[in-house]
This record gives C-alpha cells, structure tokens and sequence, in this order.
C-alpha cells in the first residue's frame, strides 16, 4: 500500500501537468494482436479519464501479410515500402476494417469489476486523411501505396473538444475518391505535426531505442538521431526514432518510443520522472544553471535528508533565500537533482566549495563532476586562486579529483573562525 501512495503523489503533478494536452498515440498490428494489448487498451482509457485528448493510431503490416499468405499473394517492397497493387490493397482494406472494428470494440467495453468500468467511451473516425499517390520511383509503380497529404486538424479538433479518442487507420482517401495505403509512422507523425500535439507516443516491440551494448537510451535530442539511424539501418526501430525526431523538429514538444510488450511501459514513461522508454525531446530535459528564488523548495527537499544524517551542515530556509545566489543546480524535469555553492571568503582569493549534494536517485551519472565543474569556472571568474572544501564523508572523492589534504590552520581567517570543531570536518584544497 505504500508504494502506490508513493507512487500516486510522485504522479500527481504528471496527472496536473497532462490534463487536456493532446496525445497522439501510435500503436502497430503487432502491437494490437500482441496480449498485452487489453492492458494497453485499460491505460489509453485511464488517460482519457485524467483528461487527456487522445488521437490512436493504428498499423497492419502483420495482419496484411497473413491475408496475403491466406490468398497466395506475393507481398511486394521497393525501398522498405509495400507496393500496393490491387489484390494487395484488398487484403489491406480487409485488414484494416478488421482491425479497426476489433479495437471499437475493446474500447467500447464496460466489464464490472474492471478498469474499463463506467468509462463510456466514444470513438470517434472518418476520412480525416488526405493522400496522395507515390507514383513510379526507380521504375517501380507503387499503385495504391501513398503518403499522407494532409490531416484535418480542425474535424479531429472538434471531435476531442467532445470527449471522444479519434482513431485513425493506415488508410487516407484522395479528393478523386481514391483509396491509399499508408504507413502507420507516417500518419502518426503528421497527424501529431498538423495538431500540434503535446506528445507522439510510438510503441515497438523494444522498450526503446538501445545503444551498441543493448541498454536503453533514456533521452537524446533530434540533432543526435542520425548517429543512430546510422547504427540502426533499415530497421523498424530506426524508422520509429526517424519519425520521432522528424515530429520534434516540427513542433511536437516531446515524442516517445516504449513497448507493446512490457505491461504498464506508457504508464511509467508519462507518469515517472525517468521514464521507462526513450524521450526524443527539443528542449533540454535536464540542465544545469545557476539557482534562483523559486529554487529554494526544492534546495530544501534535496539536503534535508542529508542535513538529518549530519552529512551537511543545517541551513535554514531564511539562510538558503539569502545566499541562493551562491547555489548552482542541476535541475531534471522539474525536480532539483543535484547542487552545490560557492562561497567567496572575505578578503582573500580563496573560494569555499560548500553544499555539494546529489539525489541518491541520480547518483553515479557524473552530476557531481559538472558541478564541481561549474563552481570552478565561476571562481576563476571571481578571480579566485583557491578552492576550499570541508568535508566528513566524501575526502576520497575530493581527492581524486585534484583537492589535496589541508588543514584549519591553513584557512583565511574569515573561514578559519566559523570552523565547528565538533563537526571534525576534514579540510581540502585545490589551486585553480
């Protein structure tokens, strides 16, 4: 029982911060036939309860290929895209229909004693996707396959401002009447463009984008895919991160890539701090700048706890609101993660480096070395030559990184007579 409190009040400003944001949400056949998909369906409904606007998208690739194969049919690709000739695009249209009445009905259901109870939901969807056809590349005539053309913000617009989730297949519609099909990404990514949405949700089978060692890549920035895409090659995973950075350098604040597998993976991306998959993200998702007032909360929730364990010497809220200015930060989504202090001393060249601390959480991720880093740089530019610090706990990691030991004595008088003896603070130096 703790835990979910625990987890519910670190939710909270999420369930604050989403509410009538509008979501769009990109989820593949493999995704809708996997059985995980009923838990999938129970947390895009508890969203939609927490007041997000949401947009589904689905693909079919699996479901066309098994069509194919029923009736046959050679699947076709140029260029990692089907060509969509016309059996093929009635086994397309065969498996979107499908598709799409399979996941009306899910979400239509209302089971007692389940999440889906009382939801009432309504799903709404039309020809709210303008195509046009790729026409012959390389020689190769494409037929039925085409691209998305436009999307009509102001229908699904209206459709959200109503309550409903808009869904929409992998199908788009020419002004001549023509019927396209379209890769999911594609409709997601423009959709997600042209209603400038808040999120682009993309799941996959992998919990994210992973690196050449197979971890998981928290977050990265648009201008840092095409090292990846490199890496990746052709690969779905590669194709999803292409349109996860292609959506934030258009407009969409943040898009996300997370797992159709993993039971719970859109919760704990949208609801955690750390997420559970990978953030493609414009803006920095985790900086480190100098602090100012409003920061002085959060100061307090981060050295408290170590204040209490005798680590830190206590400073009171009236203290740290005088001497904010002092304080560097690392701060991540909102939550202060990581400070440390300069304080000049009176009448020397020396510095003192005070106050450094890390969320235990976030430790081991360098923070304390760009700190450490920052505190120096603005001694130097206060024309400091030394940097103090008085430590119990941590002399090891002082030293390793350049502080040799000292002693009180050594100490500017200004510092030397506010020494607390009964602390036995260690002291070190460093020349900058």
């Amino acid at each position: 029982m703790h835990d979910y409190v625990n987890w519910l009040r670190h939710a909270s400003p999420y369930i604050n911060a989403h509410r009538d944001c509008t979501f769009v949400v990109m989820l593949p056949g493999e995704g809708v036939a996997h059985p995980n998909f009923g838990n999938i369906v129970h947390d895009l409904v508890l969203l939609h309860s927490l007041g997000v606007r949401l947009v589904l998208v689905h693909g079919s690739r699996s479901q066309i290929e098994a069509r194919l194969a029923a009736r046959g049919l050679t699947p076709h690709f140029h260029r990692d895209l089907r060509v969509t000739d016309g059996a093929t695009l009635e086994c397309v249209i065969d498996a979107v229909g499908q598709l799409r009445i399979a996941i009306e009905a899910r979400l239509s259901m209302d089971m007692a004693a389940s999440p889906m109870q009382g939801a009432r939901l309504r799903v709404a969807g039309g020809n709210f996707v303008t195509a046009r056809p790729i026409g012959v590349v390389d020689g190769v005539d494409y037929h039925h396959t085409g691209e998305v053309r436009r999307v009509d913000r102001k229908g699904i617009g209206r459709l959200l401002d109503e309550r409903s989730i808009v869904l929409l297949s992998p199908l788009g519609y020419s002004p001549t009447g023509e019927i396209f099909n379209l890769a999911c990404e594609d409709v997601a990514t423009r959709a997600a463009i042209d209603l400038g949405a808040d999120k682009l949700l993309l799941f996959s089978a992998e919990r994210g984008l992973l690196d050449e060692e197979g971890k998981l890549v928290r977050e990265l920035r648009p201008q840092q895919v095409p090292t990846h895409l490199a890496r990746l090659g052709n690969s779905y995973q590669g194709e999803l991160l292409d349109a996860a950075a292609q959506a934030c350098r258009a407009g969409v604040k943040r898009a996300h890539l997370v797992s159709y597998v993993e039971d719970g993976s859109l919760l704990t991306e949208l609801f955690t701090r750390d997420g559970g998959g990978t953030l493609v993200d414009q803006e920095q998702f985790e900086s480190l700048r100098e602090a100012n007032i409003g920061d002085v909360g959060g100061l307090i929730e981060l050295i408290s706890p170590l204040e209490e364990q005798g680590i830190l010497v206590r400073r009171s809220r009236e203290v740290l609101e005088r001497e904010i200015e002092q304080f560097s930060i690392v701060e991540r989504d909102g939550l202060i993660i990581a400070c440390a202090a300069l304080y000049r001393i009176d009448d020397s060249d020396y510095g003192e480096l005070a106050c450094l601390a890390v969320n235990p959480d976030y430790r081991h991720g360098g923070r304390g070395d760009e700190l450490l880093e920052r505190i120096e740089a603005r001694a130097r530019a206060q024309g400091l030559k030394h940097l103090f610090v008085l430590t119990t706990r941590t002399a090891h990691w002082f030293r390793e990184r350049g502080f040799v030991p000292s002693s009180v004595d050594r100490l500017p008088a200004a510092r030397a007579s506010l020494y607390n003896f009964q602390r036995n603070s260690k002291v070190f130096e460093k020349a900058l």
